[in-house]
C-alpha cells in the first residue's frame, strides 16, 4: 500500500485493519474519487465497494475544511437497513480511529434518537431515503454543507421506488459537490439519474454491465411437484449436512412460512431463525448477529436479507421458494461465493415457476453451469402453453350472414318476435 499515495493516517490505518491488497473496485476508484471527480462503478456486491468510497470520503474531510454548521458532510444513501447497518460497521472503524464523526439513520426505529444524534452534529450520514427524507422535511438535519455523495445500489433504490427521495436529497447538496454512484447493473433508470446529477463522470465497470451470477458459486436445480417440495428440501438440508457446512442461507416468499420453515426446522433438531420484514429491527439486529457469529448456522428469510447482507462463511443458499425475478435469485444466491470463496446454491422449482424457467436458463449458460433437462422440458411446456393461449385469443369467429332490411322492416320484425311474456324471442 506504499505506493498508493496516500496520507500517513490512511496508511496507518489500512495496516492497522490487516488490509494488504486492494480489489479491483477500490484500486480503480480510489484515484479518480480522491482527485474530487464524478464517479460511477458498475460492480457486484461482495467487491469492496464500500472502502472504495469510505476510504475517499474520510481523505476529503481529513483535508479539506467544510462550510460551519451541524449538518453531515458526506453522505451515504442505501436501500435498506441492512446494507446501511453493514456500512456504518466499516464507517465505525474510521470513527474510532480517526475521530470521524459517523451516523446511520434508518426507519423501523426510534425517531427521536436518531434525530438527538444529528443536532448533535454528524461528519459522515449512512441513511436509508425514507428516512433522510423525513428528517429533512422536518428541517432536523440539512445538506447544505454536504459536498460528497454516495449511492450504494442505486439500481436498487430505483427499483424499491425511491427515486423521488433520492432527487430530492441531490437537490438539496451544494452544486459544488462530488458524486459516486455503485449499481450492479446500468439500466435506463440509473442512466438517467446518472446524466441529470452526475453531469461529467468516470465510468468503472467490473465485469459485465448485465446481472450476472457469480461463477464461484455451483447452482445445482431441481423441479418437482409442489407437494414434494419439503421432500425435497430434507433431502437437500440432509445431503449438505453429510458434507459439512459453514452456514446455510434459505429464502421463502413469503413471512408466513419463514416462521413455519423456521419452526420446523428447529422441531427437526436444526439450529435455526428466521428473519423478515414483520420483525422489529432490534429482534433483526439479534437474529443477524447469531448467524454472523456462528451461534446458529441456519438462516431462514424473505428477500429482506437477499441485498446488503454480508456475512462470513456462507457455503451454501437455499432457494424453497423460486423468486419473482432472476435478478432477485441473482443477488440471493449471491449472498455465498464472496470474496473469491466458493459456495453453491440449491433451487427448487414447481409448475408454478415455469415462467421464469427461459431466465432461468440463460443464467446458467452465462455461468457455464449445467442445465438439467427437467428445467428445459418446463420452459417448453410454458412456452408451448402460451403459444395455445395465443392461438386461441386471436382465433378468428365464426362469420355469421346477416340479412339486409331496412328500418321499417328491422322494427316490424321486432315489434312482430315479442312472445306472450313480453320478451324478446331470437331473430335468427
Amino acid at each position: 500500500m506504499d505506493s498508493g499515495n496516500f496520507p500517513d493516517y490512511i496508511k496507518n490505518f489500512l495496516q492497522k485493519q490487516g488490509f494488504t491488497k486492494p480489489t479491483l473496485i477500490q484500486s480503480q476508484g480510489w484515484p479518480i474519487a480522491i482527485a474530487g471527480k464524478n464517479f460511477v462503478g458498475i460492480a457486484q456486491t461482495g467487491t469492496g465497494k464500500t472502502l472504495a468510497y469510505l476510504l475517499p470520503a474520510v481523505i476529503q474531510l481529513k483535508e479539506n475544511k467544510g462550510r460551519k454548521g451541524k449538518g453531515p458532510r458526506a453522505l451515504v444513501l442505501a436501500p435498506t437497513r441492512e446494507l446501511a447497518r453493514q456500512i456504518e460497521e466499516v464507517a465505525k472503524d474510521f470513527e474510532r480511529l480517526l475521530n470521524i464523526r459517523c451516523l446511520c439513520i434508518y426507519g423501523g426505529v426510534s425517531r427521536s434518537n436518531q434525530a438527538q444524534q444529528l443536532r448533535q452534529g454528524v461528519d459522515i450520514l449512512i441513511a436509508t431515503p425514507g428516512r433522510l427524507n423525513d428528517f429533512l422535511n422536518s428541517r432536523v438535519t440539512t445538506l447544505s454543507r454536504c459536498t460528497y455523495v454516495v449511492l450504494d445500489e442505486a439500481d436498487r433504490m430505483l427499483d424499491m421506488g425511491f427515486e423521488p427521495q433520492i432527487r430530492q436529497a441531490l437537490e438539496d447538496v451544494p452544486y459544488e459537490r462530488q458524486i459516486l454512484m455503485f449499481s450492479a447493473t446500468w439500466p435506463k433508470e440509473v442512466q438517467h439519474l446518472a446524466k441529470d446529477y452526475l453531469g461529467e463522470f468516470v465510468q468503472v465497470n467490473v465485469g459485465s454491465t448485465e446481472l450476472t451470477a457469480n461463477h464461484n458459486i455451483k447452482q445445482c436445480i431441481y423441479v418437482c411437484e409442489q407437494d414434494q417440495k419439503m421432500d425435497k428440501f430434507k433431502s437437500i438440508m440432509h445431503e449438505i449436512s453429510g458434507e459439512g457446512f459453514g452456514k446455510v442461507l434459505v429464502f421463502t416468499n413469503t413471512k408466513k412460512f419463514v416462521d413455519s420453515l423456521t419452526l420446523a426446522l428447529q422441531r427437526n433438531g436444526w439450529p435455526a431463525v428466521g428473519i423478515h420484514g414483520d420483525k422489529t429491527q432490534l429482534q433483526r439486529d439479534i437474529i443477524i448477529n447469531k448467524f454472523r457469529s456462528g451461534r446458529t448456522n441456519i438462516l431462514v428469510a424473505t428477500d429482506v436479507a437477499a441485498r446488503g447482507l454480508d456475512v462470513d462463511g456462507v457455503t451454501h443458499v437455499i432457494n424453497y421458494d423460486f423468486p419473482n425475478t432472476s435478478e432477485d435469485y441473482i443477488h440471493r444466491i449471491g449472498r455465498t461465493g464472496r470474496s473469491d470463496n466458493k459456495g453453491v446454491a440449491h433451487t427448487i422449482l414447481t409448475s408454478e415457476n415455469a415462467r421464469q424457467a427461459r431466465s432461468l436458463i440463460q443464467v446458467l449458460k452465462e455461468a457455464k453451469q449445467e442445465v438439467p433437462h427437467e428445467l428445459e422440458q418446463l420452459s417448453r411446456d410454458y412456452g408451448n402453453m402460451k403459444f395455445k393461449d395465443q392461438q386461441t385469443k386471436y382465433k378468428p369467429k365464426n362469420n355469421y350472414k346477416f340479412k339486409s332490411f331496412n328500418n321499417r322492416n328491422y322494427n316490424r320484425d321486432r315489434y312482430n318476435s315479442r312472445d306472450k311474456f313480453g320478451g324478446i324471442s331470437e331473430m335468427y
